[in-house]
């Protein structure tokens, strides 16, 4: 199988080049096709000829969404049109990642994939009308939502904690948001999968369990085996520009339907502490 995929160079797209075997992947980062630009996006489509069509490729910085917001719509929303109409024009499967931000946080049970979209932010707003366009051009496209997602080599919420707990007694850490922690090289196998398995529709992918984000705090610096005590807060302590759902815990039902299932995030959280230090080992020799 072929494959072509926009957003090479992110913390998914690293992970994703990492974990697919067995298949001829193209990676293309934003430098090599802007997926702004449709006359770049189908160049490279028609130069690549893939089977299948990952788009990783995403403005995901949420409360710049929010001051740049017609970059925000250029490419979650603009950019994901482009490539879908690049694959209808060349006949090829399109695999697109979305956002847990399509909903509004008012959920007490998890969101299935059917669920009516509300976002309550740009960031969420753009990704959710980049949806309706890829579902227009494409009915037959897998549109896969995730949440909360961290990886080695990029920004990320453990990464965060991990470094500022190195330099403080102490740390604050909202605990009335609740989702699903999402380990990159997880989502990558479980995008594989998909496109192995011809998926179509709206997916939601994320690590098994939810937690708030004080939890998952503590549980970082407790398996760092750090002394940083990790205080619970609220929302309303931290002034941020974009709203954040309060709720966006992720049904997994839609992912299982296709007999793929993704480890608990708690072992995500190991494998991750793991890679991270033999990351940091292979620097300090280098």
């Amino acid at each position: 199988m072929r494959v072509t995929l926009f957003g090479a160079s992110g913390l998914l797209g690293r992970a994703v080049m990492r974990q697919w075997t067995g298949d001829t992947v193209t990676p293309l980062s934003s430098q090599e096709a802007d997926i702004r630009d449709p006359r770049q996006v189908l160049g490279a489509v028609k130069r690549t000829r893939p089977e299948w069509i990952v788009l990783a490729a995403a403005y995901t910085d949420v409360d710049g969404c929010e001051s740049h917001r017609e970059l925000a719509f250029a490419v979650n929303r603009d950019g994901a049109a482009h490539v879908a109409r690049a694959a209808k024009e060349s006949g090829c499967r399109l695999l697109t990642l979305s956002t847990d931000y399509v909903f509004d946080g008012t959920n007490s049970v998890p969101y299935e994939s059917g669920d009516r979209r509300a976002p309550r932010s740009v960031y969420g707003r753009s990704k959710a009308e980049g949806e309706i366009r890829v579902q227009e051009l494409l009915p037959d496209a897998c549109i896969v939502r995730t949440s909360w997602l961290f990886g080695v080599g990029g920004k990320c919420f453990p990464d965060t904690i991990l470094r500022l707990a190195a330099t403080r007694p102490e740390l604050d850490v909202v605990n009335d948001q609740r989702g699903s922690p999402t380990y990159s090289l997880d989502l990558a196998r479980a995008i594989r999968q998909l496109c192995r398995s011809d998926a179509k529709g709206i997916v939601h992918a994320t690590n098994r369990g939810d937690c708030t984000w004080f939890e998952f705090a503590g549980e970082i610096v407790a398996r760092a085996g750090l002394s940083t005590a990790v205080r619970p807060t609220t929302s309303d302590k931290f002034t941020r520009p974009a709203e954040r759902p309060r709720y966006s815990v992720l049904s997994p039902h839609s992912l299982n339907a296709y007999g793929i299932t993704m480890p608990d995030w708690g072992d995500a959280l190991g494998a991750y502490l793991e890679e991270r230090a033999a990351s940091e080992a292979n620097s300090r020799r280098g």
